[in-house]
């Protein structure tokens, strides 16, 4: 099965059993407590939730930008919370909007516009925890961030950072070149990517004089090398995907 929204739009479901030739209809038509808008979803991997960010409260059709909500466990279709199901919601406590969400293997990794938050399942009664990670920080876009492992990687306007646990700033040798050279009023398009099998992730991101991706910076975390080139791509897959 598939769920996937559009940004700051609807949420939408794709069962399998139906066939290829059966088109994904709107979550909420599965179940009126289901998120009508969310800036973006997940499946939580370890307890099998579905975890909606930036959506709707139950029984409002409003966006709230900085509420998380999550269905019942191994349930994509039960959104209301009762005392026989694991569904509930959380709301972050700081910034102005969720920017991006990404998941480890140990936690969901959440920043908003100027914070960084850890989201860890903990079980009944509260299913999940939260925790304040730092303050000050933020995520260019919602797709400048990618895991690897139990690290997260991403770009903002002027620097580049990791989080293992902790949030560094990755020091850059090429840091002037490509933010000297940069086109922020195209930052919608940058994305971030990982090549696991050679150690590296990377960011495509377009120069100061073009609309479209132009190059790439990339990042050897093995032995801490950056590297950068001309490429239009607009989409990666890594290897390990299968």
């Amino acid at each position: 099965d598939l769920i996937f929204n559009i940004r700051d739009g609807s949420i939408y479901y794709w069962d399998r059993t139906n066939g290829i030739t059966t088109r994904a209809v709107e979550l909420s038509s599965l179940d009126s407590n289901a998120p009508t808008v969310a800036r973006g979803v997940l499946v939580s991997d370890r307890d099998r939730h579905v975890l909606a960010f930036g959506c709707n409260p139950v029984g409002s059709t409003t966006q709230d930008k900085l509420l998380i909500r999550f269905s019942s466990q191994e349930n994509a279709t039960d959104w209301l919370p009762s005392a026989t199901n694991t569904a509930g919601d959380l709301v972050v406590g700081s910034g102005s909007q969720i920017v991006s969400v990404t998941e480890t293997r140990r936690e969901v990794f959440i920043l908003t516009d100027n914070s960084a938050h850890s989201l860890q399942f903990i079980g009944p009664p509260f299913t999940f925890g939260f925790a304040l990670v730092s303050m000050g920080v933020k995520a260019l876009n919602i797709n400048s961030v990618v895991s690897v492992g139990d690290r997260v990687f991403w770009m903002d306007t002027e620097n580049f950072f990791v989080y293992s646990g902790q949030i560094q700033a990755i020091p850059c040798t090429v840091l002037r070149y490509v933010f000297d050279d940069i086109n922020l009023t195209q930052k919608i398009k940058f994305f971030a990517g990982s090549n696991r099998m050679f150690d590296e992730v990377f960011w495509f991101y377009c120069t100061a004089d073009s609309d479209d991706i132009d190059r790439y910076v990339k990042f050897n975390y093995a032995d801490n090398t950056w590297d950068i080139g001309s490429l239009s791509r607009t989409a990666w897959v890594d290897f390990s995907l299968h």
